[in-house]
């Protein structure tokens, strides 16, 4: 690893002159860092060719800021799909602001960035500590959120006209782009706008950072769903539980929910493809199974085996771009129902698809504490007049990442202890590919 690879230098606006009002005697300073790679070898690699480490900025509140908190105004957007710990980040950085940096002018940007564009007619709404301080016991966003990307001049005109000073995006991957692309516009037009995400998405996909918001939650729900599909399987001759679980281009939810429930038998993850059919496809894996033990647990992830479809349509897309998946929890069901049915042997397959009850409630102890802290070290960043960065976990420490070092996917290792302990728990095979 080099220094070529990752530059994790953060944006300013400015030099802040402005005495913070936080809590006397409790600040970060600017040059608090941490190492980004903790391996010993590529510490003693990269000194011996007198190279600098490389280190990300520790989030926290600093002693001067860029903005005037009596005069600074701030707005919150929420986009894309839903997920648990929306609304107490909305709340922590309205608490955050209100309370510790007397901010008085907050805005809700109401679904998602069509909020920012006039056509779409969507009101915003004023943010006050009396809107926001139940919210965090609901699922969902009060602001709403909304998919598909909008024009970038159109964005950055009407956040011009609002008289915005901070905005606060609450989103995953297509979010932070976004988020890029109008840091950009900003830089072009020489505003004094800060942009500072928040990085969500419940498969917890995103690169470096150690966790999003909503993964604890997603898999504690998800472990409740595995454990009623367990008790199913067991409840009847040759039962079968199938559930399909969240995950487009990783396995991160499937995998940590089977090693946290610890009774599934089969973990199917798009990381690591399989064959349905054949002496080592996961069919026969399957029929082994009921042989030995008279019941099965199998969890798949959304998007998982999307090879078994036919590729020779054209590719959909929802609004963000995202390839649309084909049901493979469908796929499932149906193939393993026909399989068995050839042989006359009897099964009771019961299938269940969580998905969007898991994305809808409210989070939980774990995600409720983290929300809190990422909301609370976003308004630090922001006003200090730091831009073009989010906030996240990283290595147990809470630090600034540039938006664009997050963007790409984070996904689970076939050759890595995690899937390697999956292996371990479950007892599959470590490939049903019929190839050698």
């Amino acid at each position: 690893m080099s220094n070529e690879l990752y530059d994790f230098t953060i944006r300013s606006l400015g030099p802040c002159k402005i005495p913070s009002p936080h809590i006397p005697g409790y600040f970060t300073d600017d040059g608090k860092r941490i190492l980004f790679d903790i391996d010993l070898q590529v510490f003693e690699e990269m000194r011996e060719r007198a190279e600098e480490p490389l280190s990300v900025e520790v989030a926290g509140p600093r002693e001067k800021i860029y903005f005037d908190p009596a005069k600074t105004k701030a707005a919150i957007v929420t986009c894309g799909g839903l997920c648990p710990g929306l609304n107490d980040v909305i709340r922590a950085v309205v608490m955050q602001l209100f309370y510790r940096y007397h901010v008085r002018n907050i805005l809700g940007i109401r679904y998602g960035l069509q909020g920012f564009i006039a056509k779409y007619g969507h009101d915003v709404i004023e943010l006050t500590p009396d809107v926001v301080k139940d919210i965090h016991t609901i699922g969902g966003s009060i602001l709403s959120s909304s998919r598909g990307s909008q024009d970038v001049e159109e964005l950055v005109d009407s956040i011009y006209q609002l008289n915005i000073n901070i905005l606060f995006c609450i989103g995953g991957d297509g979010t932070m782009k976004a988020a890029e692309l109008i840091t950009e516009e900003i830089a072009k037009r020489q505003l004094n706008i800060s942009i500072i995400g928040i990085p969500k998405t419940i498969d917890n996909d995103l690169n470096i950072i150690d966790k999003t918001f909503g993964f604890d939650t997603a898999i504690s729900e998800a472990v409740k769903v595995i454990d009623c599909a367990h008790v199913e399987a067991k409840g009847a001759p040759n039962g079968i539980g199938l559930v399909k679980i969240m995950g487009r281009q990783s396995g991160h939810i499937a995998v940590s929910a089977a090693l946290a429930q610890n009774d599934v038998n089969f973990v199917l993850i798009p990381e690591v493809p399989f064959d349905m059919d054949g002496e080592k496809g996961f069919l026969k894996m399957l029929e082994n199974r009921l042989r030995t033990r008279h019941h099965a647990l199998i969890l798949v992830a959304e998007g998982a085996g999307q090879s078994l479809f036919d590729q020779t349509g054209p590719v959909l897309r929802d609004a963000s771009g995202n390839v649309r998946l084909n049901d493979i929890g469908v796929l499932m069901k149906d193939r393993i129902e026909h399989y068995f049915a050839r042989t006359d042997t009897e099964i009771n397959l019961k299938y269940i698809d969580p998905s969007y009850t898991i994305r809808s409630v409210a989070s939980n102890a774990s995600d409720s504490l983290y929300c809190a802290v990422l909301g609370q070290c976003a308004v630090h960043a922001g006003m200090a007049g730091k831009t073009g960065m989010v906030v996240g976990l990283y290595r147990n420490e809470y630090v600034h990442l540039p938006i664009r070092a997050v963007t790409t996917r984070k996904k689970v290792d076939p050759d890595g202890n995690l899937w390697m302990r999956v292996l371990e728990a479950t007892g599959q095979p470590p490939s049903m590919k019929n190839e050698v």
